[in-house]
């Protein structure tokens, strides 16, 4: 069996800094890190291919230093791994790096048999990227799952709805997207680390993907981000001493003018 895990290096950390000029993130002197769905995408593969054998390839788009998640990838178990790396990749949105995936993930031998993705990335939090590589490789889907099951010939997977849990049956090969209910990371020991070195890290450009240069990029994005921005903290405390009573009084006016409190009965 063939499982393909697709992954997106992003901040350790949500305390994010957004440049007040550009509106970007500042990722400078910012520690990334595997996503944390990712993570358990991954963990899930390397189950499933303990379980029944093959391989785990992981791919991801993006800087050269998407080398480093990738690194701790193959340390945690994973087989090979692929990048995809190229300037007129960059600004890509939601629905052009779910192109360029498919395309690297069509370059892929043996032909996969399962493709697993987290739930959505942490740093943008849209969920798109799995169902849009599952329409772009015209294969079945299922989304936020808690729970896999595999036969390599069949999937059923567990999922939360607004009715209760749903199992859907799909078969293979498919696109399964995973949430952290699914299982806990394994931490790569240190004899994985040490093989991760001697494992293939391939890295693509656009070229060898032979992809159309308007379906990607900011090309070959439909949608834009304006600007990033962090919410204007507004706060204003009061303190009030003295006579209990007194103090209670002054405190429902208070939230009365505010109207934050509405008294009924006529008091």
């Amino acid at each position: 069996m063939h499982i393909v895990v697709c992954i997106k290096q992003v901040p350790a950390t949500l305390d994010v800094r957004v440049d007040p000029v550009t509106h970007n993130l500042i990722r400078e002197g910012t520690e990334s890190t595997i996503n944390s769905f990712d993570a358990h995408a991954l963990e899930e593969a390397l189950r499933l291919c303990e379980r029944f054998g093959g391989k785990v390839s992981v791919i991801s788009m993006g800087p050269p230093q998407v080398k480093d998640a990738l690194r701790k990838a193959l340390a945690m178990g994973a087989d090979e791994a692929y990048l995809l790396c190229d300037r007129a990749l960059g600004g890509a949105d939601t629905l052009a790096t779910a192109y360029t995936l498919a395309k690297g993930i069509k370059r892929l031998l043996p032909p996969y048999d399962l493709i697993l993705c987290g739930r959505h990335a942490v740093d943008a939090d849209t969920g798109q990227v799995g169902p849009m590589l599952a329409e772009e490789l015209g294969l079945p889907q299922v989304t936020m799952v808690k729970k896999l099951e595999c036969d390599g010939k069949s999937a059923v997977a567990w999922r939360e709805s607004a009715e209760g849990t749903a199992v859907w049956e799909v078969p293979l090969p498919a696109v399964i997207t995973v949430g952290s209910e699914i299982n806990t990371p394994r931490y790569p020991k240190p004899i994985g680390i040490m093989r991760a070195a001697k494992k293939p890290l391939t890295v693509w450009t656009a070229q060898d993907l032979d992809v159309d240069e308007d379906k990607i990029g900011l090309k070959g994005s439909p949608t834009r981000v304006a600007r990033l921005f962090s919410p204007e903290r507004v706060s204003h405390v009061e303190m009030l001493s003295g006579d209990p009573e007194v103090a209670a009084a002054t405190l429902v006016r208070k939230l009365k003018g505010n109207k934050l409190l509405q008294v009924q009965g006529g008091c």
